[in-house]
């Protein structure tokens, strides 16, 4: 073996030792992963079900019980029955329910008529998303509700518009499909940047650079024996997360392996990108984390579009995102689990994202020197 060879397997196996030696290190890889994965695919969903909601009868006949029976059979309601309006609207002031159907006292003459049926509907709008939800799951169940009546009388149901829809890559629309992917995407975040922008600070504060800066290895060698260890680390984090995505939440994988790490090796590369570059400009422990939550692991949480769609943002609020490398990666995952090599938004994404790997390593080339000041 060449000098420079052991030198460098002299470092990595250094570095190695530190992480074992670090519980913490293995419990951000290993052990925050199947936590987040299971609180997220658990116990966070944007999906709606059993909403509570009231519904009010003024006139008790066929017609109503019948229209009240499909709500009450949806998978998507629960709902309870008030005697008055009166006693519904205190209900969804108190938060008690989320909505509110009222069938007034003529609804069944003039339904049966054929006139517009007067009902009405009151949704609570301090979440507006659920509020959103609420009306059309209303919406829908009313017009599955009109259907059936036109089917029992034997006439077809006339509507100015026919919707025939259907849902591509999620037909279920369930979000966990949408989550557990970009979840992903999250902790390996975690892992390259938090854990990285410690490994130059810890030797600063420690005192132990000034020895590393005397012994004959290069700038280069001591950073990449550094980085080895944390990127292996960081790979064996995403296969675990990927693992319980696939056995134990059941989201599919519509893409070959390989490509699949291979986008996460990209996305990881410019983790320890971000997180080395931290390291070396702050040189203190305390602050290099600070700032690699603040730089790193929250506009990827908040600005990926891993939990919030990017296109109902503002305008410069998107723009922003482009600066955000989460944002490539929870794109790629969720077309790579969901959808499939779709070359063109893989090609695009990981493009943006050597680009930004090539730009943090010059940076990190250029902040690098091997003195102390």
């Amino acid at each position: 073996m060449t000098p420079r060879g052991r030198r460098l397997l002299g470092m990595i196996r250094k570095e190695s030792l530190q992480i074992l030696r670090d519980p913490s290190s293995i419990s951000i890889a290993f052990v925050m992963p199947v936590v987040l994965l299971l609180l997220f695919g658990y116990g966070v969903s944007l999906d709606a079900r059993s909403i509570p909601l009231g519904i009010v009868i003024e006139q008790p006949d066929t017609t109503t019980q019948s229209l009240a029976g499909a709500f009450e059979r949806s998978e998507f309601f629960a709902p309870r029955r008030y005697g008055s309006i009166q006693q519904a609207q205190q209900a969804l002031a108190e938060r008690r329910i989320d909505g509110v159907l009222w069938l007034r006292n003529d609804f069944s003459r003039r339904a049966l008529r054929g006139d517009t049926a007067p009902i009405g509907v009151f949704v609570n709008g301090v979440d507006s998303n659920q509020a959103n939800i609420t009306r059309g799951y209303i919406q829908g169940t009313w017009l599955a509700w009109l259907q059936h009546v036109a089917g029992a009388r034997g006439r077809p149901l006339t509507l100015p518009v026919a919707l025939e829809q259907r849902i591509w890559f999620n037909p279920a629309v369930s979000s966990r499909l949408f989550l557990v992917p970009g979840l992903i995407a999250i902790i390996m975040t975690m892992i390259g940047s938090l854990l990285t922008a410690m490994v130059v600070a810890r030797e600063w504060e420690r005192g132990t650079m000034e020895a590393l800066l005397v012994t004959p290895l290069h700038m280069a060698e001591m950073l990449f024996g550094k980085l080895v260890p944390y990127f292996l680390l960081g790979m064996g984090g995403m296969l675990l997360s990927v693992a319980m995505a696939l056995l134990l939440f059941d989201v599919p994988l519509r893409s070959p392996l390989w490509l699949l790490a291979g986008s996460s090796a990209l996305f990881m590369l410019l983790s320890l990108a971000i997180g080395l570059l931290i390291s070396i400009v702050t040189r203190n422990q305390f602050l290099a984390g600070q700032v690699a939550l603040v730089v790193s692991f929250l506009p990827s949480f908040l600005l990926s579009g891993f939990l919030f769609d990017i296109h109902s943002m503002p305008q410069w609020v998107q723009t922003l995102t482009y600066l955000v490398p989460a944002r490539y990666f929870v794109a790629m995952l969720q077309t790579l689990f969901l959808a499939g090599p779709v070359w063109p938004v893989l090609l695009a994404n990981g493009a943006a994202m050597l680009l930004m790997l090539v730009v943090l390593t010059v940076a990190v080339v250029r902040k690098s020197r091997k003195r102390l000041d």
